[in-house]
């Protein structure tokens, strides 16, 4: 794939993701930051997009800026991003070892991420190579917007001190 196409098909996707409802109440509510998030789309997926092995300067210019970033500041933002991830990680190790995600304080928290799963399923088999029906789309958006109100209710600070 040469360079021009490859940084259209990858921006074009990560800027479909990046502005996806869902993924911006999820990433508003993360440790990570729009741009983190990206870097660390471009680091993970490129690749794969362009079906051989990326350079950390080739990767730079694949960021949504005009002319990308810089090499350090690609690898600095991606350092940071990978950071986060892993405190994320054993954020969700040391609740578990404490047993905190028994309490049923959680449960509404657990529910909502087999709901993402359930969402990301049913919209990869739908979207498995077929040309989606009017059905189709009804059930996609009728998840999607489900999700995103439940997801917007459970991101309130207030919600955390009271019944989920």
């Amino acid at each position: 794939m040469n360079r021009l196409k490859l940084k259209e098909t990858a921006q074009n996707w990560i800027k479909t993701s990046i502005d996806d409802p869902i993924v911006k109440i999820l990433t508003k509510n993360s440790n990570l930051t729009k741009t983190q998030l990206e870097t660390l789309l471009i680091d993970i997926l490129a690749e794969n997009i362009a079906e051989k092995q990326l350079k950390y300067d080739e990767k730079a210019k694949l960021r949504l800026l005009r002319d990308g970033v810089s090499r350090g500041a690609f690898i600095r933002t991606l350092r940071q991003a990978k950071k986060n991830v892993i405190e994320a990680i054993y954020t969700i190790l040391l609740l578990g070892y404490l047993g905190v995600f028994e309490s049923t304080q959680l449960d509404a928290y657990l529910e909502i991420a087999n709901k993402l799963q359930t969402y990301m399923k049913a919209y990869r088999n739908m979207t498995g190579g077929q040309k989606l029906t009017e059905e189709h789309l009804r059930i996609i958006k009728v998840l999607h917007d489900e999700l995103e109100a439940v997801l917007e209710r459970l991101s309130r600070p207030w919600m955390s001190s009271t019944k989920l």
